[in-house]
């Protein structure tokens, strides 16, 4: 025949490779050499090495093939072809092999003039057809209400691969595992009643059939509770791997190091969001963010200021916690001796102090109209007039504000000026709340974790799946900020390595029960006999006032909501809008 050499030892009849491990119908090799083909079957795992050589496992004859042309190694499923410095080269589908390269089934190779046609079958897998888009997702939601009822894990791979149908996918599923596809053709799978480990095991038979493809994989519920966040975790992390690779959701993370600021960015919305922050820092113009409380605005304005050119300080100050309206101008502005009670000597403003650098005006929104005028004057002017003096000085200031309010409503109320707006809302940039970014939620978690363990001297902690379904439903009205402030809290509070949903504060779902160690017999105390009306009376105040700061703080964490407020201390609406009124919140 000449094209394959038929060497018993090596090969079989119909040039097929002998081995123990050798899994005929899975893999093989139609080999093309001169006016005449065969089949050489590739083992499970190992090498096979190409040339004319008498001791290679693929013999071949034709003149253009060197001795030891070319090796095939198989390895977990995945099959790559090296060319071994050969007088003639080796290439996969007309491109020349310079290193190693990946093979999937249909890929022709040359090996100097003979080639090789790669082919991957499964024979006895079953036929199974893939859902489209929208039916799969219905199946989706249905399982994942069954696994966060029944407290069970549920994987989600998605697939990103060129030429390799959903239903072939099929064989590397289980039966209780559901095929689908994106409208523009791309895999999809779900996994019910799969961990990670099981996921794992079946991403990788996935990559046995198309090596060339990157998967991501999620997991309900360490990395998402409902069917958007699932999948979009899965398909971020898939568009991060690289081919023949299974990336997860962690994996996909962007950490910048904004100076001393870390951010992290597992959303794709936040990314294009610092994106945009990027660009903009290479102007001069203001900009507004915009968000709700606790969101990271503080840290987008940083990021303004850190991509920019100026070498100044970032000076930061909060309009909503200056009062009365002649401090926010000294605090702006500067002042000078004896401009008011108590200035005993001048003193500059912020405006001043951040020469050729950033002035981040927070809750900027809150500035008294007469503020507003001057500090439009200032953007407009690149000057300042300190308290009590007349003459003007000039500055070298960019500005960001940002707000939780929205200044349209606020114009409209006569309470932000219109004109201050437009210059402020040129380049406006909108922060979403941390609930419309859930695969966000566990990368946070575990980061503040692990810092507040670290801080505290603790050992590594670990949130539980069921800790984390809590994490994953929980609205945060306070967003980053109660995240991070509720990882601080189950840092004093859990007694042991592993976060069950016990540890988490009240308002989240965990239990806050106090246990008084006492060293003997508890003795029974007759409170009436001990206390005097006084004493019941400043109780009385005591527990009052405590209401009222948790009111108090309530509002701060929902950006001044009631409803959500009132949520949070579980206390019906119209009593805790009776109450606002009592303590003149």
């Amino acid at each position: 025949m000449g094209s394959v050499d038929q060497t018993k030892s090596r090969l079989g009849g119909t040039g097929s490779f002998v081995a123990e491990d050798a899994a005929p119908g899975m893999a093989y090799l139609l080999v093309l050499e001169n006016d005449s083909s065969s089949i050489f079957q590739l083992p499970r795992s190992g090498d096979v090495v190409i040339g004319r050589a008498p001791d290679v496992e693929l013999k071949l004859t034709h003149a253009s093939v060197s001795r030891r042309h070319a090796t095939i190694r198989i390895d977990g499923g995945v099959m790559r072809i090296a060319d071994l410095d050969s007088h003639n080269g080796t290439r996969v589908n007309g491109e020349p092999v310079a290193e190693s390269r990946a093979l999937a089934s249909g890929d022709v190779a040359s090996v100097g003039d003979v080639v090789l046609v790669v082919n991957v079958s499964h024979p006895n897998a079953p036929a199974r057809s893939a859902y489209g888009e929208a039916g799969w997702r219905r199946r989706l939601i249905e399982e994942l209400e069954r696994a966060i009822t029944f407290r069970r894990e549920l994987a989600v791979i998605a697939v990103i691969a060129t030429g390799v149908p959903s239903a072939v996918l099929g064989s590397a599923l289980r039966l209780i595992d559901v095929v689908g596809q994106t409208d523009d053709g791309q895999p999809l799978l779900l996994l019910p009643e799969a961990d990670r480990a099981a996921a794992r095991a079946i991403a990788m038979r996935v990559l046995e059939i198309a090596p060339h493809a990157a998967l991501g994989l999620a997991v309900c519920p360490v990395d998402a509770c409902d069917a958007d966040a699932i999948l979009l975790a899965a398909r971020s992390a898939a568009r991060g791997a690289k081919p023949g690779t299974i990336a997860e959701p962690s994996e996909a993370i962007t950490r910048l190091e904004l100076g001393p600021r870390h951010v992290f960015l597992a959303d794709p919305a936040m990314t294009r969001v610092f994106g945009l922050l990027e660009r903009l820092a290479s102007s001069q113009l203001p900009v507004l963010v915009t968000g709700e409380t606790g969101v990271g605005k503080e840290n987008a304005a940083y990021a303004v200021h850190h991509w920019s050119k100026r070498q100044g300080p970032f000076v930061a100050v909060n309009c909503a916690s200056i009062a009365p309206e002649s401090l926010v101008e000294s605090e702006l502005f500067g002042h000078d001796k004896g401009a008011f009670t108590g200035a005993t000597a001048a003193k500059a403003g912020l405006f001043e102090s951040a020469a050729g650098g950033t002035v981040f005006l927070d809750e900027v929104g809150e500035l008294p109209l007469a503020i507003q005028a001057k500090l439009l004057r200032a953007l407009e002017t690149q000057r300042i007039t300190r308290l009590g003096e007349s003459r003007e000085r000039a500055i070298d200031v960019r500005l960001v504000a940002a707000t939780n309010r929205t200044l349209e409503h606020e114009v409209e109320a006569g309470r932000f000026r219109q004109d201050l707006y437009f210059r402020l809302g040129g380049a406006t940039v909108i922060l979403p709340p941390l609930r419309d970014r859930k695969t966000e939620i566990p990368i946070l978690a575990r980061e503040f974790l692990g810092q507040g363990t670290t801080r505290a001297g603790r050992a590594p902690m670990t949130i539980t799946p069921a800790a984390m379904q809590v994490l994953l439903t929980h609205t945060w009205p306070g967003n980053v900020r109660e995240l991070r402030n509720t990882m601080e809290y189950v840092v004093a509070a859990a007694p042991d390595e592993l976060v069950e949903p016990s540890d988490l504060p009240e308002r989240l779902g965990g239990t806050a029960t106090v246990v008084a160690a006492t060293t003997g017999p508890t003795p029974v105390i007759d409170a009436a006999a001990q206390r005097d009306p006084a004493s019941f009376r400043a109780i009385a105040e005591e527990l009052r006032e405590l209401e009222r700061r948790r009111m108090s703080e309530a509002l701060v964490a929902s950006g001044g909501v009631k409803t959500r407020a009132a949520q949070l201390i579980d206390m019906p609406i119209r009593t805790f809008t009776l109450k606002l009124k009592q303590y003149k919140l």
